[in-house]
């Protein structure tokens, strides 16, 4: 029972992202904003909004290792694997925006969450400082839009922009799908927790766990689906500015939201401060070798991305097994 709760969660979560991102991307597009800002905006609330549901309903119900692995194993899943995957379709190119400003904020953003883990606890404080961080890089994500390449504003308008007129009839039809993906991702993200929890208790496993393997692999599902799809496409960037994007709105807003919304902050465990936190950390630090070898990840280095993963996922069911 608790399986097929899990399940249909996370097909709700997948469903109410789509509805969200499609509604409001015309919804936008129709009055008149920019297809850029879109996809820098609500393109990136959208593939993210599975975690923020997920991480404030675990937040709001007590299960604050639910929420921390989700963002830490969401991290992780996007870097190693997400990456990894794309790069062995085609080799991925790297914009120089990319190095030079939004690899070294997801690194020092990290070692931010780090430092505020310290004490076993993510305060209702801290929680604010990285959700006002959220709003700080958005402003500066639309300023730095204006100086993107004429392809790239190409792709976003061709993708997010194409759509009749503005008429009533279109704003109903789209505030119908926002407020439907709003439900679905509500009501998804409780049935996905209370199955989670469900399945880590009958297994014998912690939630960090659960929350660090299945609920992060289910809610950055959105992710691998756009980065995949843009890599075969061959539109390379978008492909690694979605995973880079995708990383710090988890760790600035869907954290900070779910640190925010409990009185108590929430808890980080002493195995999250030991391994998983630092595995994530140094994800986030290799990407940096790579990304000036040429400007590109290459076949090769996707390999050794997907090893990594590999490696880290044995580990943490081998020590679920034997612990």
């Amino acid at each position: 029972m608790e399986t097929l709760q899990l399940i249909s969660g996370l097909l709700m979560l997948l469903l109410g992202a789509e509805a969200l991102v499609r509604g409001a991307s015309k919804l936008a597009a129709a009055i008149g904003i920019s297809p850029l800002v879109i996809g820098l905006t609500v393109v990136a609330f959208g593939t993210s909004a599975p975690e923020m549901a997920v991480s404030t309903a675990a937040s709001l119900a007590g299960q604050s290792d639910i929420a921390t692995g989700n963002v830490i194993g969401s991290n992780i899943f996007n870097i190693l694997l997400i990456l990894g995957l794309s790069a062995v379709v085609t080799p991925l190119a790297v914009a120089q925006r990319l190095i030079r400003l939004d690899v070294p904020l997801m690194i020092a953003v990290s070692v931010l969450v780090y430092l505020f883990s310290l004490n076993g606890t993510i305060s209702r404080m801290e929680g604010w400082v990285l959700l006002s961080g959220i709003v700080i890089y958005t402003a500066v994500a639309i300023r730095q839009s204006r100086r993107e390449s004429h392809e790239i504003k190409e792709e976003y308008a061709r993708e997010y922009a194409a759509r009749e007129p503005f008429a009533p009839k279109c704003l109903l039809m789209d505030s119908a799908l926002i407020l439907a993906g709003l439900g679905l991702l509500l009501l998804g993200s409780k049935w996905l927790v209370t199955g989670a929890t469900a399945i880590a208790q009958r297994l014998g496993v912690s939630d960090l766990v659960i929350g660090l393997t299945i609920v992060a692999a289910g809610t950055s599902l959105p992710e691998l689906a756009t980065s995949v799809v843009a890599s075969i496409r061959g539109e390379r960037e978008i492909a690694v500015g979605n995973v880079v994007g995708s990383n710090l709105f988890n760790l600035l807003a869907v954290l900070g939201l779910a640190g925010m919304v409990s009185s108590a902050g929430i808890a980080v465990t002493p195995q999250a401060l030991r391994i998983d936190l630092p595995v994530m950390l140094l994800a986030s630090i290799i990407c940096l070798p790579f990304f000036f070898t040429g400007g590109r990840i290459s076949r090769r280095e996707g390999i050794l991305f997907l090893i990594g993963y590999i490696a880290y996922t044995a580990w943490l069911v081998l020590s679920a097994v034997h612990g």
